[in-house]
């Protein structure tokens, strides 16, 4: 019993001739794992197996997999340098051969190159076939426990200090579970900003994902970044922060404003306690003039 091309089950007497049955031409999306390699799924080894070529990040760690499965294919180069030539290229081939694209794991496209050669491989009218599988994102979003009938995926933080905080600014008010990547040694940075921001919400590191020494560690931003100070990180993370939502029925936002009205000017103070209970500005303004007032 075989997979087909688009994933149904062939019953065939004959497996040796099925196996080596060609694709048809085309781009397919398969997604490889993230740590753990019986996390490939049996129709992308059979769409690995009977493909033309393989376009991935980084053709050594393609090749490892490719080697863990026995098969051996030829390998082309496609990254964040890849120009407009690089995706050209790859189309003109699709047009007669079956071709993978692969990143170095998990699912493609997922804040990894992609999305421009699939979008000129159907402009080009060339048939593509995405092959779901372990993403490192959701793996994160359902070991944290926490809410996710709305999410966003906001990809990799920025680097420089500035940018990362203007962008948590501009996420701040969003009603859903805020999902991140991050390295091991930013995250600690990412951490206190975090801290900074959203002093209340529930924040969630997930790594070593699917890996022996996996861990979802979950508390106040703080006192993660305390923790992850102690005992630096290593590898790509999951970074989620929890909904104001889901915090501002459980805190008293009028306690909240109490104590940041200790150490901060009313504005400052009505900004924080904003973000963190997801209240109205306009309303904590005024209480804040009545405590400053008693």
């Amino acid at each position: 019993m075989l997979l087909d091309q688009k994933g149904g089950v062939q019953n065939t007497t004959n497996s040796e001739s099925s196996v080596s049955e060609p694709l048809e031409p085309g781009l397919y999306i398969v997604a490889t794992p993230i740590g753990n390699l019986g996390d490939v799924t049996m129709r992308a080894v059979d769409v690995l197996s009977r493909c033309d070529a393989i376009a991935c990040e980084d053709t050594r760690v393609t090749g490892k997999l490719l080697k863990h499965l026995g098969l051996s294919k030829p390998l082309w180069r496609y990254d964040d340098h890849a120009g407009e030539n690089d995706r050209a290229r790859l189309v003109v081939a699709m047009q007669e051969q079956a071709v993978v694209l692969v990143s170095d794991a998990g699912t493609p496209l997922v804040s990894d190159p992609g999305y421009r050669l699939v979008r000129d491989a159907r402009a080009a009218g060339v048939s593509v076939t995405s092959l779901p599988g372990a993403c490192a994102a959701i793996a994160g979003l359902t070991l944290s426990g926490l809410p996710n009938d709305r999410f966003l995926f906001a990809g990799f933080l920025p680097v420089k200090d500035k940018a990362r905080r203007d962008m948590l600014e501009e996420l701040a008010g969003i009603d859903a579970t805020l999902v991140f990547y991050e390295t091991g040694p930013r995250l600690v940075k990412s951490l206190e900003t975090m801290a900074e921001i959203w002093p209340y919400r529930e924040v969630a590191v997930a790594r070593e994902l699917t890996k022996l020494h996996e861990e979802c560690r979950t508390g106040a931003a703080g006192e993660l970044a305390a923790h992850y100070g102690e005992r630096p990180p290593k590898g790509e993370i999951v970074l989620l922060v929890g909904p104001p939502a889901e915090e501002a029925g459980e805190i008293d936002a009028e306690a909240l404003l109490r104590q940041a009205l200790e150490t901060l000017k009313p504005s400052q103070a009505v900004a924080q306690v904003a973000k963190a209970t997801g209240r109205d500005r306009k309303e904590l303004y005024t209480l804040a003039m009545e405590i400053k007032a008693e």
